[in-house]
């Protein structure tokens, strides 16, 4: 069986406490769609972008949602939420299994600065596996870094996930990265946004081809897709429409890429200056 089932549940949450609507929301996607294996929520879904309610891992909010997936049999990754650790605020997702255990963590590795101040920067990239084959998992603003997306196709994973708080109108540019990041590494992307306060929806799912599964508007909506990894798996043997194969070709490459941009930054991106707001412009 090649088949694994992901719904989205792009939520119109607010600041604040939102865990009651949430279990609700996971209680009556379940009951209206009882095949899921899985239910993915939107970045910071559970308190919006308040660092007052970080905890630390594990943590009571880790627990309520635990106890969620196991009542209901059903893998979850709620979003995000800040965790406090001893060196400081983290933006972490959790992702646990249907027998309500956590599986992995996965800390941001690139907080949306200047704006997303005071959160530290992860370090290690996270994939698990589900019985059908391989996830990664990363968050929001990861997605405009290629260099996330590659390593964790590297370590093996057919499907990444990307939870998101995206409200401003670079929306549509993310969009257009998902799709990307899909055809150049063969796979799925699942980057599922929130809405309401939080959000302006547009959750998008892409195929292993680039292809747009479905593309949900502005409000909440339930986004339940077909993950198929035998489709995966004959894209990365066959090639995009049984032309490029671009891991083989990454794989085979014998040169040494210069931009080592993860760890060691050029001397052109040293002159870029500081990473701060904009300033309004002087006449």
């Amino acid at each position: 069986m090649s088949h694994f089932t992901i719904a989205g549940l792009q939520l119109a949450s607010s600041y604040g406490n939102n865990l009651q609507q949430i279990a609700k929301e996971i209680v009556s996607c379940k009951k209206r769609f009882p095949w899921l294996d899985m239910l993915v929520l939107g970045e910071l879904n559970s308190f919006g972008p308040e660092k007052k309610y970080a905890e630390p891992l594990p943590g009571p909010t880790e627990k309520f949602y635990c106890d969620i997936a196991k009542e209901h049999n059903i893998w979850l990754i709620p979003g995000s939420h800040y965790e406090q650790a001893e060196e400081g605020v983290y933006n972490t997702t959790s992702v646990i299994n249907n027998h309500g255990e956590v599986v992995c963590r996965y800390r941001k590795m690139f907080p949306f600065c200047p704006y997303e101040k005071g959160v530290e920067s992860g370090k290690d990239i996270v994939v698990f596996d589900v019985p059908q084959g391989r996830i990664g998992v990363a968050i929001c603003y990861d997605l405009w870094f290629p260099e996330v997306a590659r390593s964790m196709v590297c370590e093996g994973a057919e499907v990444l996930i990307y939870p998101t708080m995206t409200g401003t109108i670079d929306r549509s540019v993310e969009l257009n990265l998902a799709k990307a990041t899909a055809a150049i590494n063969q796979c799925y992307v699942v980057a599922v946004n929130t809405a309401g306060a939080l959000g302006n929806g547009q959750s998008i799912i892409v195929g292993p081809q680039g292809d747009e599964i479905y593309c949900a508007g502005e409000l909440q909506e339930i986004i339940p897709i077909e993950i198929d990894f035998a489709h995966i798996r004959r894209t990365r043997d066959r090639g995009l429409h049984n032309l490029g194969q671009p891991l083989k070709s990454f794989r085979d490459n014998q040169h040494t890429l210069t931009n080592q941009a993860m760890n060691k930054p050029s001397d052109f991106l040293n002159q870029l200056g500081p990473l701060t707001l904009p300033a309004r412009e002087e006449d």
